[in-house]
């Protein structure tokens, strides 16, 4: 480590972030997660003004004027739209160095970002100009199904093999790891946001009525399942009749919401399938020892674990605190800098 490395320690704090496309986790080392917020960005339509950021600007999601936009400022995991990115990293560096300063510190960190694997090097290029235009000092890059792994405790050292499905909103990570690197990697942009839009378009179909992302994300959480559950439930599930116009309410199951999530979840299932045939022998047979980790948001879908235990005969396990387990990975890694050199990713890599 460095002189210059040895004084900003003293000065300024080191920050893992999960950017994800529906959600932003922030990690501060020796403190754990101190803020999970929506990945969203409130601004003036003709200034450009940012008005607000993360759970604020949520809620204005579908409620706002015409001079104000709700966005998010990623999509399928990567930067859609770079100034709104690098204000919600401000937002947050700054945020974190006013909340849990105990002396005088500057906002200038060092940060480590998890991204969906399959960025490119233009992708990649642009996170880490936003995080050094937000004010960090130096950018760790590292893939998410790496972070989830570690973020997991999988022995990711050791040479054996390891498998993690991360399903976060924007994509789904999947990735087989031995000896510190990524053997397999099989990353798909289909993940929560399109289990939000089947869930969307059975609405519509099934009962011409025209429900927001927020309804169906809801309708997901409370009632979604992979897996034929015990107990099927039912909510009430409320829109704009696409006939009148007007407002309704349908009372919908957990076997319809199943039925929704069906297309999603088989192509989920085949790419892993398809990571786990890649696998050399020496791994596979590690795999059926070890099995699977399910990581991500979507591994609180219930039956999950049934689920995939059924399509890729292998045993399945969900991760602790499977939500944070990308954000949790980075602050791992900003304890032990030697394996963060080890396994971040360099825009040399995607070369």
């Amino acid at each position: 480590m460095s002189i210059f490395d040895l004084i900003f320690n003293k000065i300024t704090y080191d920050i893992g972030i999960d950017l994800g496309t529906s959600a932003i986790k922030v990690a501060l080392k020796g403190k754990g997660i101190v803020y999970n917020e929506p990945s969203v960005v409130a601004i003036k339509n003709r200034t450009k003004q940012i008005l607000a950021v993360g759970l604020e600007a949520r809620q204005m999601i579908g409620r706002t004027p015409s001079g104000i936009i709700a966005v998010r400022p990623l999509r399928d995991g990567v930067i859609s739209d770079f100034d709104s990115t690098e204000a919600m990293l401000r937002y947050f560096i700054n945020k974190v160095n006013h909340e849990y300063s105990q002396s005088i510190k500057i906002p200038r960190p060092r940060v480590v970002i998890g991204i969906p694997s399959s960025i490119t090097e233009v992708e990649c290029k642009a996170v880490i100009d936003a995080a050094t235009s937000a004010g960090a000092r130096k950018v760790f890059i590292i893939e998410e199904p790496m972070a989830a792994a570690i973020g997991s405790d999988l022995p990711i050292e050791d040479a054996s093999g390891s498998m993690v499905i991360d399903i976060g909103g924007g994509t789904t990570d999947i990735a087989i790891i031995s000896l510190g690197g990524i053997v397999i990697d099989n990353t798909m942009k289909i993940a929560g946001d399109e289990m939000d839009q089947e869930i969307v378009n059975y609405a519509r179909h099934k009962y011409n009525i025209l429900i927001g992302e927020k309804m169906a994300e809801d309708i997901k959480i409370a009632i979604g399942s992979a897996y034929t559950l015990k107990k099927e439930q039912d909510m009430n599930m409320r829109g704009r009749d696409l006939i009148s116009g007007l407002p309704k309410n349908v009372k919908i199951t957990s076997i319809e919401i199943r039925e929704a999530l069906h297309k999603v979840l088989n192509r989920i299932s085949d790419s892993a399938r398809e990571a786990i045939e890649k696998s050399p022998p020496e791994l596979l047979s590690d795999l059926v020892e070890r099995g699977v980790t399910i990581a991500g948001g979507g591994a609180l879908l219930a039956g999950i674990d049934k689920y995939f235990q059924e399509k890729l005969h292998l045993p399945i396990q969900i991760a602790e605190d499977p939500v944070n387990a990308v954000a949790r990975g980075t602050e791992k890694l900003l304890e032990s800098i030697q394996l963060l050199e080890k396994v971040q990713l360099s825009i040399e890599d995607l070369i």
